[in-house]
């Protein structure tokens, strides 16, 4: 039983020591099992969290995707996904703080995999955006990525108290509460719009 013990007190000494290296590690690169166990542990707290003139950072992705094809020929072809508030008050995009230990893509990247189980590829920043939080004083500024959707995960650290649902960008624009998240959406939507050939 001491045996037990001690080794089970030195298992999570060890998998503490090695987490922070191994959220660093590319999923692909990881076992099936190691990168589960990885993708369950959201991050919390704020004491790394990056603040510029008075404003707290805050970054996240818009995840979307092609009903059909990756060559979209209008915006009905477009999908969304938005997750549900934490406090069950209409549907957003995954967003969250810029921590001083990564870039802004990496923590757009984190916040979208913890808050909605999806990977993929990131486009160039939309933003940013200011607004005051509805909780507190405090002022944030913002920046959002389109993330072209490449897997979703069935098991994410939030999946628990978020409810994530693919929608139309029409719907998007109805269930999203925040105006500033709506905005972003129609920025995404310009820069994803097909351009009109040119006549020949």
């Amino acid at each position: 039983m001491r045996h037990l013990s001690f080794f089970l007190s030195n298992l999570t000494y060890l998998l503490n020591f090695l987490f922070p290296s191994l959220i660093k590690i590319p999923s692909k690169s990881l076992p099936v099992q190691i990168k589960t166990m990885v993708s369950l542990r959201s991050r919390s707290g704020r004491h790394l969290q990056r603040y510029e003139e008075g404003y707290r950072l805050v970054v996240g992705c818009i995840p979307y995707r092609y009903k059909k094809s990756q060559e979209p020929s209008s915006d009905e072809e477009l999908e969304v996904l938005v997750i549900s508030a934490q406090n069950g008050q209409g549907m957003l995009f995954p967003k969250g703080g810029w921590e001083n230990d990564e870039s802004m893509e990496e923590a757009a990247k984190r916040e979208t995999e913890e808050e909605a189980g999806v990977i993929g590829v990131v486009g160039d920043k939309l933003g940013p955006w200011h607004y005051q939080s509805k909780r507190s004083c405090i002022m944030h500024e913002s920046y959002m990525f389109p993330l072209l959707v490449q897997e979703e995960l069935p098991c994410w650290p939030e999946r628990k108290i978020r409810e994530r649902r693919w929608v139309t960008i029409n719907e998007a624009r109805e269930v999203c509460h925040n105006r500033w998240m709506r905005e972003a959406l129609e920025e995404l939507v310009r820069l994803r719009r097909p351009h009109p050939q040119a006549q020949s």
